[in-house]
């Protein structure tokens, strides 16, 4: 019998049966974060217990994107690297060169495929969703890399293909600004 966090039960008429997880659509519980700058680098103030200033630094155009719908990531521009894929989730310097990275808006709509995914029953302090949900790491083209997300609603499998979907009312100014949704019902 499936288990589920006794704080966000998954809502079912009867708890006494297992949770169909692909009727169920994940949902955002937190509270919008307060932005305290914007430029050089986005800041953003993260309610805890404990106030926690966070710093984008360089990738605040990646927070900033997904903000306005888009999906920024880096590139390694220089000449003599190896790694010519873009790079999600973005890195300011290329880990192999060390030079700095250029950014790229991915293509809309942005369509990746599942390369897997773990179902999460207990997410832990700070992650602000309903359980259970799936996570799930997407391969997107002309990535060199893997990125990963949570899945809105329905059921994922190995090579399904999903979409993008962009939270633009009541932002949370964090990577939950962005989830992915089946691209084909």
């Amino acid at each position: 019998m499936q288990v589920n966090n006794p704080v966000t039960p998954c809502t079912s008429s009867d708890k006494r049966k297992e949770c169909n997880m692909a009727e169920q659509e994940v949902k955002f519980i937190g509270a919008e974060t307060k932005i305290l700058e914007s430029d050089p680098a986005m800041v953003i103030e993260w309610p805890r217990t404990l106030v926690h200033r966070h710093t984008y630094g360089k990738l605040t155009p990646f927070f900033k994107g997904l903000q306005e719908g888009k999906l920024m990531a880096t590139r390694c521009k220089t000449p003599k690297c190896k790694k010519t894929g873009l790079w999600l989730p973005a890195r300011a310097d290329c880990p192999d060169c060390h030079q700095p990275m250029e950014w790229e808006e991915i293509k809309q709509p942005v369509i990746g495929t599942i390369h897997t995914f773990t179902k999460v029953v207990y997410a832990g302090i700070g992650i602000e969703l309903t359980t259970p949900y799936w996570q799930i790491d997407v391969e997107i083209p002309k990535c060199c890399t893997i990125f990963k997300g949570y899945l809105k609603y329905g059921e994922p499998k190995i090579g399904m293909k999903v979409k993008a979907e962009f939270r633009k009312e009541n932002p949370t100014n964090t990577i939950l600004n962005m989830c992915w949704i089946p691209a084909e019902k």
